[in-house]
């Protein structure tokens, strides 16, 4: 019975559970977004394509390790093992290949050479790397056209690249590799036997002596490609071959594990989206469960009288949640159903605008399979129930005299317990806002960000009826100014704070969370650049328009007339521990004519004397518990370890990194060692730099001031992603927004016959109306903007040192001035609807 009522009710108020459905709906869409996502990351499929003829695939092991022995109180022990992935490739010793050849099953052992190698004042779409021709056999490439690389002077590039740059045997290229750029004459061009052309990258392939030059890792490689013996069983040969390599870190991959070997990025990539899918999900489900509380709770608000009637006519207060429960399960059940469909294609232009952007490499194939959206039907099935049951219990408990009272009148006071849970919210908030101020990792600091902002504004959803009526008797004076519509106005505001509070509490997350998203990125990144603009002594910097700048370059600006010192900078990161950490490798020579990062203790000179010493940013130094003096151990880019000794500890840590070393050490250690910048000094002008870079193509030479600009236009760049992935839940209060206000106009459909009977003109009402919005906007930009200071103080503190985010006034007003348009659209459409009917009808027709 209660669920054919259900069914009923559904039936004769569409528009009163409009609402939630769509609310619902945005959030099973959202929900099944990031859940594809996050699986992507757990479950999508890398294909191989350089090592697609090479069923079984030997690696280094591209992780660190570290096992911790825990001492039980009974002399028991116990051993924990951890892991994590080094960002550099790891190379193989050569000598490796000699343990898999004797092996039964095995035909064949190619050593595989992957290293830096771009085409010059050529268009590259896509990384390009360069190999052995030896090696050519892995995918396998077969010649088109031309011969093989018979001297270090050829090259053989593949049909693709030929056919995009317009070039032919015969041709001569000029290639960017690890050193300086040399050309090459082209011997011929390759393709994929009995496949299509590589989608993901470029390869140019090199005579063997050439290509172990370039690669500049003498006795290594990259991999080894086993080609087995016509009907080996390959489970068995994997077998035989992991027990030749025991007591080595060398790894075996066949099948699909052979991606990850080939595209490190793409490995990476995985776990950025693991990370990046359980954060927007997390932040996602948050936001969706306060935006569609609040909904319900407006749309049983809109109910009041009918069930205040059925408490009367001896409705149980069990009956009731039974009826409410069924409804919102039903609603549920059609939203988390449309909402998860929608949620695929939402998923799939996310997937493409994060490869678009670069988030992403493309061969990491979208994995969309059924759990997302189980669990996004699931969640809302839940969210659904659970609003319904925190909107309607009042109603549900209260006598039915007391219910038919406040379905006619708002009550005084908001219920005592949602005060407390309001209170206890707010005091949370504030220890999160102040924990928030004590972080110094970006890491540690942007989830307990957002989660603060989300946190202050759930305290304004519980607090709203107070914070409205307070606010409605500072506005009253001001809205006199207006005549007897702002008259009007505030009295419906502190007459009705309950449905206003369910108007403000989205507007106040939306504004709130797009001013911390806006404003974050601009704090920390604009701290940085202040402290590499002060420590940077530079007269002139050099910037790489291609893979970096060579050594060469550099050294042939330290000889030009005027220059006192050139330092080459290269950027990594390493592992302490397990621990990650941003490094730079510098050039030591005359690093102090270039470079000052307020060294706080032991000395600069020590560190530049010293190519076993490095010296480290303070927040390092507490973090890793060092010192002048203190030995420093750490994995290299590679996983290579290293032993070094702290000579200088400084402040300016945000703007060149926590750990600085020697440049050799670093570059050796990195798949691309060009130098990302280099920092000149001296009185040399930029004709002579220009000159002595002449025969360097693609390096620029720039004033420090224009370098900083570029920085933050880069800087910008890598925020896009982090705009993008809140944007979508900004989108969804933005929709809950104009939903909510929708709801709320059109409930007051006989309010505004009434003012009409009384002598207000249409218009009159359109302006109460108009006032009334602006009044909520005006109160949720306050929220929201304290809620957002509050908020971006804190994180600056933590992260900068400094009480003062970065806010830009242009984009704060863009924020308020889209919610305002926002507000007066979402409240003067629905008004006009309701205006149309005759105010004499809609006053006879039933309440």
């Amino acid at each position: 019975m209660m669920l054919r009522y259900a069914l009923r009710t559904i039936r004769d108020r569409k528009g009163g559970f409009l609402g939630a459905l769509l609310a619902l709906m945005c959030a099973a869409a959202l929900i099944t977004a990031c859940g594809t996502l996050l699986e992507t990351g757990l479950r999508g499929r890398i294909a191989t394509e350089r090592y697609a003829a090479a069923p079984l695939v030997v690696s280094a092991d591209q992780n660190v390790h570290r096992t911790t022995v825990k001492h039980k109180g009974n002399g028991e022990t116990k051993a924990k093992h951890k892991a994590k992935p080094v960002a550099e490739r790891a190379w193989l010793p050569g000598p490796t290949a000699d343990r898999i050849r004797p092996l039964e099953g095995v035909r064949k052992v190619i050593p595989e050479l992957t290293f830096l190698a771009e085409p010059v004042a050529e268009p590259v779409d896509r990384p390009s790397y360069g190999h052995s021709w030896a090696s050519a056999s892995l995918t396998p490439f077969k010649l088109t056209t031309g011969r093989a690389p018979a001297t270090a002077d050829d090259i053989v590039i593949d049909r693709g690249f030929a056919e995009r740059a317009g070039l032919k045997p015969g041709d001569r290229l000029t290639v960017q590799s690890t050193g300086a750029p040399r050309p090459y004459r082209i011997s011929g061009i390759a393709a994929p036997a009995g496949r299509g052309e590589l989608q993901q990258q470029t390869s140019l392939f090199f005579f063997a002596a050439e290509a172990e030059r370039l690669a500049a890792r003498p006795g290594q490689v990259t991999a080894l490609g086993v080609l087995p013996t016509p009907g080996t069983d390959l489970t068995e040969l994997k077998r035989q071959v992991e027990r030749a390599l025991k007591g080595t870190t060398a790894q075996v991959a066949t099948g699909d594990d052979r991606g990850p070997v080939e595209f490190l990025d793409a490995a990476g990539a995985r776990i950025k989206l693991v990370s990046m899918g359980g954060a927007m999900g997390g932040t996602s489900l948050l936001v969706a469960i306060l935006v569609v509380v609040g909904t319900f709770a407006l749309s049983i608000q809109q109910r009041h009288r009918e069930l205040a009637l059925l408490r009367a006519i001896a409705a149980t207060s069990r009956q009731i949640r039974r009826l409410l429960g069924r409804e919102a399960l039903i609603v549920g059940a059609v939203a988390g159903v449309l909402g998860s469909l929608a949620g695929l294609p939402l998923n799939t232009w996310l997937h493409s605008r994060f490869i678009d952007m670069g988030a992403i490499p493309a061969n990491l194939e979208r994995t969309a399979g059924i759990c997302p959206a189980v669990v996004a039907v699931a969640v809302t099935l839940l969210g659904a129930w659970s609003a319904a049951w925190i909107s309607g219990r009042r109603i549900a408990r209260i006598h039915p005299a007391e219910a038919m009272a406040e379905s006619a009148v708002e009550r005084d006071r908001p219920a005592r317990g949602r005060i407390a849970a309001g209170l206890v919210l707010l005091v949370g908030g504030g220890v999160l806002v102040a924990v928030l101020s004590g972080l110094r990792t970006e890491a540690a600091s942007t989830p307990v960000t957002f989660l603060a902002v989300v946190v202050l504004a759930t305290a304004v959803s519980l607090l709203g009826p107070l914070l409205i009526r307070t606010a409605s008797a500072l506005l009253a004076g001001p809205l006199r100014l207006a005549g007897f519509g702002g008259t009007l106005a505030t009295a419906n505001i502190r007459g009705n704070s309950t449905r206003m509070a369910a108007v403000v509490t989205p507007l106040t997350l939306l504004i709130g969370m797009t001013c911390t998203v806006l404003f974050v990125q601009p704090t920390l990144g604009g701290a940085a650049r202040t402290q590499a603009r002060e420590g940077t002594r530079a007269t002139w910097v050099l910037a790489a328009q291609g893979p970096g700048i060579p050594s060469v370059a550099a050294e042939a600006v330290r000889t030009t007339q005027g220059v006192t010192a050139a330092t080459e900078v290269v950027r990594a990161t390493v592992r302490v521990g397990l621990d990650k950490y941003q490094a730079q490798g510098v050039t030591q020579a005359g690093l102090s004519r270039t470079w000052d990062p307020e060294v706080t203790g032991g000395s600069l000179a020590d560190f530049a004397a010293d190519p076993r010493t490095a010296a480290v940013s303070e927040l390092a130094a507490e973090q890793l518990g060092l010192h002048s003096g203190s030995t420093l151990k750490l994995h290299l880019g590679d996983g290579t370890p290293a032993t070094l000794t702290v000579a200088a500890v400084y402040a300016r840590g945000l703007g060149f990194g926590d750990l600085t070393l020697p440049h050799d050490l670093v570059a050796r250690h990195m798949d691309n060692p060009l130098a990302v910048t280099v920092l000149v000094a001296g009185d040399s002008d930029h004709g002579r730099l220009a000159a002595a870079l002449k025969k360097f193509p693609g390096i620029a030479v720039l004033a420090p001031a224009t370098a900083d600009r570029l920085q933050a236009d880069r800087q910008q760049e890598n925020s896009e992603v982090n705009y993008l992935a809140m944007g979508l839940m900004l989108a969804f209060t933005a929709i809950a927004v104009v939903n909510t206000l929708a709801m709320s106009v059109s409930e007051r459909i006989k309010e505004f016959a009434m003012l009409r009977l009384a002598g207000a003109t249409r218009r009159q009402v359109l302006r109460i109306l108009r006032i009334e919005a602006l009044s909520l906007l005006l109160i949720a930009a306050v929220l929201g903007t304290g809620i957002a200071l509050a908020v971006l103080t804190a994180f600056s503190i933590g992260m900068t040192g400094s009480a003062r985010p970065t806010v830009t006034p242009v984009v704060y007003a863009t924020v308020v001035g889209a919610a305002a348009l926002l507000v007066l659209v979402a409240s003067a459409l629905p008004g006009r609807l309701a205006l149309k009917a005759g105010p004499v009808e809609v006053a006879a027709s039933k309440q």
